[in-house]
């Protein structure tokens, strides 16, 4: 009888415990990422760049003086009163001709003519808000150097507080758009790669769900969330002194579903996209919108009142108004309850609708 306790070769090695389903794809997941220096590069370096960029041409600097365009059959008077006045720079004009030239090619912001009456008319595009700053400070120069005076005496008493300037605007909307460009390219762009190598239908015959495999994309977003928002956020306090008036575990709340809902509309952009191509006009198509509307450059509050129910319904909007508020005003999450319960919607919907209609093929 043999003895039941011998054991082959095979038999004695130890078993390596299979991890999860979930727990591998992950791991390619990340593996994938750190394995394109161009995904690396999009994802960390390019905002910080642009952020450096931005701050320092939008820091803090004496304000620039206003080219203020004379011509040379002006009033004597009006002409030496703009040429002592602060924030203007006066530039000689010969005749209408010139004076036309420099308006049309925004050489100078206003015109100084002579009118019929001796005294003087001014020409400027109301539309261009430096024109009608140059219009008050030049008539306010012209007025003086006539005799005029103020009959109330003021002072002026200039403030400089962190949270006012366009960096510090800025910050937090770069932020936003970082998580919304992150989560759609990069999903998407790897899921379309994979079904046009033919890796997904290999992956049909392996024990794993529909389901495990969308999931793993969410959850390799969680694995970079904090290494990308703590450059961003680090760089802009250390660097530019943006603000940070709120919790961090308030901004960290508002990032992590962010991240997770620009991360499902990534998986719904290439559920069903067979090329490249057909990924890049979809991403486009659904970044584009947020790109001008949500106020990541400039305040959303510019667009009509009849755009506003459109802008404010966008997630990115929603993002970014949170961000701002934590950062810059103090605001805290339970405050935030209305953008993040957007966000939230934004993320199971597309998730729900990519888990129903997603090809391997």
């Amino acid at each position: 009888m043999p003895d039941s306790t011998a054991r082959g070769p095979a038999a004695a090695r130890p078993r390596t415990p299979v991890r999860p389903a979930i727990v591998e794809l992950t791991l390619v997941r990340l593996r994938e990422f750190w394995r394109e220096p161009e995904a690396v590069f999009w994802v960390f370096a390019f905002p910080l760049l642009l952020a450096l960029g931005l701050g320092i041409a939008f820091r803090n600097r004496p304000p620039e003086s206003i080219r203020v365009g004379v011509l040379a059959t002006a009033p004597e008077g009006a002409a030496a009163a703009l040429a002592k006045a602060p924030g203007i720079a006066v530039e000689p004009l010969a005749d209408d001709g010139a004076a036309a030239r420099a308006l049309r090619n925004a050489d100078v912001a206003l015109v100084v003519a002579p009118n019929a009456s001796g005294g003087v008319e001014y020409h400027f595009d109301p539309s261009r808000p430096d024109a009608r700053t140059a219009r008050l400070l030049a008539d306010d120069a012209i007025q003086r150097g006539a005799g005029r005076a103020d009959p109330l005496a003021v002072e002026e008493h200039t403030v400089s507080e962190r949270g006012s300037r366009y960096i510090d605007f800025f910050v937090p909307g770069m932020l936003g758009l970082n998580l919304m460009g992150s989560g759609v390219w990069s999903i998407a762009f790897a899921i379309v790669t994979a079904r046009k190598q033919k890796l997904l239908k290999r992956l049909i015959a392996t024990p794993m769900s529909r389901g495990q495999y969308l999931a793993s994309f969410l959850l390799s977003r969680l694995a970079f969330l904090v290494l990308e928002v703590g450059a961003l956020v680090g760089f802009g306090m250390l660097v530019f002194d943006v603000p940070m008036r709120g919790s961090l575990a308030a901004l960290a709340v508002v990032c992590l579903v962010a991240a997770l809902t620009f991360s499902a509309l990534g998986l719904l952009v290439a559920s069903r996209a067979r090329t490249v191509e057909a990924v890049s006009g979809l991403a486009n198509l659904v970044m584009l919108p947020m790109w001008i509307f949500s106020g990541v450059f400039f305040s959303a509050a510019n667009f009509p009142d009849a755009l506003q129910p459109f802008v404010q319904a966008l997630p990115l909007t929603a993002a970014v108004d949170a961000l701002r508020a934590i950062m810059l005003r103090g605001a805290t999450l339970s405050s935030q309850a209305g953008e993040v319960g957007l966000l939230l919607l934004w993320l199971v919907v597309p998730f729900v609708v990519a888990l129903r209609i997603f090809r391997w093929r």
